[in-house]
């Protein structure tokens, strides 16, 4: 996501800056009812392990729940393959 961010800042400050907000707003929103979301499924995860949520129309904010903690671990736009996930082996 770095280079996407860096990408679209140098096309529109103001484009990149509504994106960040918005994916630490739907971040924030996991506080509550972190469950409400989809379980992420990929042939190569353990089955359950991660949700999703779709955030700013194109991105999955992937994380898990460990006891009452959201760990985000990775945030994909969805156009792209797998093979770019942090998740991916």
């Amino acid at each position: 996501m770095f280079d996407h961010f860096e990408f679209l800042a140098r096309v529109s400050e103001s484009s990149a800056e509504r994106l960040l907000d918005n994916l630490v707003a739907d971040m924030h929103s996991l506080e509550r009812l972190p469950f409400r979301n989809p379980v992420f499924g990929r042939p190569y995860l353990r089955s359950g392990k991660y949700r999703y949520m779709v955030s700013y129309e194109r991105y999955l904010i992937v994380y898990q729940v460990v006891d009452n903690t959201v760990f985000i671990d990775d945030i994909q736009d969805s156009r792209q393959s797998d093979n770019k996930s942090l998740l991916y082996p």
